[in-house]
């Protein structure tokens, strides 16, 4: 879920220096965006064009592909966005960040290689979010045995039949050697909402571990897979198509975003 709310950060910031511009200043804008860029393509619709002096606009679209975004360690390999008529509150138009009069709704289309979701796993942001996540062993009849672990070495493999492997060290203070965590499942959209595990295995050092652990592994995992929670910050993620395959994950989305959400105040990348 870190990933998913990196991305949605990300997207709504090439969004919002658009503002009121023509296509060649909108692409130099979203440019900037980004340390590298292969290939980008932005069109911004304004006809008529007195809809401008308005604050409206009528639809942005965006493509690129091999896009290295700026204080983010993640590569996107593809990336298409559409979005609605767009209508910005007048008064914020010279500010950095404008203000936006009715929701946001927006459909992308991304793609994301193995290879770069890695590198996003293993980077220092995000390994600073993963440490925050702690394991706590404790036995409720027994508080004074508690083991903690922080997560170390993140990967992840792309498997056939929209599988995939997820594999992490976890490190207990007082242990030499980690527990090597190795997660094995397929994934499911249910309604668009929630990513579930499909027929997971769970292994502890090469030994899989017993259903009841995996259960409760999976339940936490859905939890945290549950866009449903994101609602009340003002974004609503609907999930349109989830595939894995040759070392790629491809995502389609749509996007609703009030203009009071957090999003829309995360700072530019």
């Amino acid at each position: 879920m870190e990933l998913f709310t990196l991305l949605v950060s990300s997207l709504l910031g090439l969004v919002t220096p658009v503002g009121l511009v023509v296509d060649r200043t909108a692409e130099s804008a979203i440019r900037s965006q980004f340390d590298k860029v292969e290939q980008l393509q932005v069109r911004v619709d304004n006809a008529p064009s007195y809809q401008l002096l308005q604050g409206k606009v009528e639809r942005v679209r965006i493509a690129g592909r091999s896009l290295q975004l700026k204080s983010q360690e993640i590569r996107i390999a593809v990336l298409e966005l559409e979005t609605d008529p767009i209508e910005l509150e007048l008064r914020s138009l010279g500010q950095k960040r404008p203000k936006f009069k009715r929701p946001l709704q927006a459909g992308v289309r991304l793609v994301l290689t193995q290879q770069d979701i890695n590198q996003l796993l293993q980077s220092p942001e995000f390994m600073a979010r993963l440490q925050k996540l702690k394991i706590n062993t404790s036995d409720s009849s027994n508080t004074k045995n508690n083991s903690v672990y922080n997560f170390q070495n993140p990967n992840i493999t792309f498997l056939a039949n929209n599988r995939l492997s997820f594999q992490v060290e976890l490190q207990e203070k007082n242990l030499e050697k980690p527990l090597l965590i190795r997660v094995e499942s397929g994934l499911n959209i249910v309604d668009g909402k929630n990513i579930q595990l499909v027929d997971p295995v769970v292994a502890a050092n090469g030994e899989e571990v017993p259903p009841q652990l995996v259960n409760a592994v999976v339940n936490n995992v859905s939890k945290r897979l549950d866009l449903k929670k994101f609602e009340g910050d003002g974004l609503q993620a609907r999930i349109l198509k989830l595939n894995i395959k040759s070392e790629k994950l491809e995502i389609a989305a749509f996007l609703r975003v009030e203009p009071s959400s957090r999003f829309l105040e995360t700072p530019s990348l």
